[in-house]
């Protein structure tokens, strides 16, 4: 049951979405800031709402910025005019590793989601949704905006931002919840959350005049993959300054998943589709052991969407299952158990028990499944 080994590495385009006010330029500003050495390629409604300077530090000018001034993304393109834009962020010459879509305070984030989804590039592979909400303001944006009901109930990741500035942020971040699901909800103010809730950031020198990524999880005093953290800052934009009042206001949690023992893919299928709320990414490895002598599998899961990615062991590989959950609010050792629970000990290899598996491996020339097939799981 070998795969062919999965193409270049693919680029995780995230949508950030979101209703005028709600903090989504602001928000992105922050990732620019705090990207940690990965280079981020934005697609925005108006380059001008983008901090010049934010982008310098993150090196995204240039081939790294699409510039789209009228204001309503899925209005104005479809599937194959968004591959133009992404073909040209996704250029190996670029350097991007992330890309991320701003999408206008109009725009409908289902028809965003499904274009990303319906790109035919193979360099890039859906991120996530992300919805921002203004906690100040979300009963008055209910009213005039009915839709954001719907938005919600689309989302992975609902950011519940300006919580200082809300009269009862425990209740609006509680209503949120019932709103959405299954999807992480995390507070913020200021736009201000941990980017490796989103995407992988590699380490990097400390630049002149900024706090680096790492310098932030230094300042935390917490253990890897807990992170809890208060902003205390004016929102003035200059974001050395609020450094040192607090640092990321949103905190994630973490588990690190590691076995000598292959998964049984049966038992590992029935725990995705059961996964918890408020558990966004899933990334790592999985052994399948006798399943699958030849390969190991990549995992990219984000709120709903899973991909598996056959790839070619080597000698030198340790063949091990090696997977990090990251969420927010999440019972990380319930996960834990979970996960121990999909170890196989079956005597016997069960012919159809990779079914559920390969469902989500993109189409190859061998005929694997074909990838709007393996968007989702419920």
């Amino acid at each position: 049951m070998s795969q062919p080994n999965p193409g270049p590495q693919q680029i995780p385009v995230v949508v950030l979405a979101g209703f005028l006010g709600s903090g989504k330029t602001t928000l992105l500003n922050h990732l620019l800031h705090r990207s940690g050495g990965t280079r981020i390629g934005a697609i925005v409604n108006d380059f001008g709402a983008i901090e010049i300077d934010a982008m310098a530090v993150a090196g995204a000018l240039g081939d790294s910025t699409v510039s789209l001034g009228n204001g309503c993304l899925c209005c104005a393109v479809d599937a194959s005019e968004l591959d133009v834009y992404l073909e040209r962020l996704a250029r190996p010459s670029t350097g991007i590793d992330v890309i991320v879509i701003e999408a206008s305070g109009l725009a409908e984030p289902q028809e965003l989601v499904r274009m990303v989804l319906a790109s035919e590039h193979p360099g890039i592979v859906y991120g996530g949704l992300v919805e921002v909400v203004d906690a100040a303001e979300f009963a008055d944006t209910r009213a005039k905006h009915p839709e954001i009901d719907r938005h919600l109930a689309l989302a992975d990741l609902v950011v519940v931002n300006k919580l200082d500035r809300a009269a009862d942020g425990e209740r609006v971040l509680d209503l949120v919840r019932g709103l959405t699901d299954r999807a992480a909800v995390v507070p913020a103010t200021y736009g201000r959350i941990d980017p490796e809730f989103l995407f992988d950031c590699r380490p990097s020198e400390e630049r002149i005049g900024q706090l680096s990524f790492d310098d932030l999880h230094d300042h935390t005093g917490e253990p890897s993959g807990a992170h809890t953290c208060a902003d205390n800052g004016e929102d003035n934009g200059d974001d050395t300054d609020r450094a040192h009042h607090g640092h990321l206001h949103t905190g994630y949690d973490s588990v690190s998943f590691v076995s000598e023992v292959p998964l049984d893919p049966r038992r590992l299928m029935g725990f995705l589709d059961s996964r918890p709320e408020g558990l966004y990414r899933i990334k790592g490895y999985v052994d399948f052991g006798p399943y699958d002598t030849a390969n190991r599998y990549a995992v990219h899961a984000v709120g709903r969407f899973l991909r598996f990615y056959p790839e070619r062991w080597k000698a030198a590989d340790a063949r091990l299952t090696q997977l990090v959950l990251i969420g927010s609010g999440i019972d990380a050792s319930a996960l834990g158990k979970e996960l121990e629970a999909c170890k196989s000990d079956a005597p016997h290899v069960d012919e159809h028990g990779m079914w559920g598996v390969l469902r989500y491996v993109p189409e190859t020339e061998e005929g694997t499944p074909a990838p709007e097939e393996a968007q989702t799981v419920s």
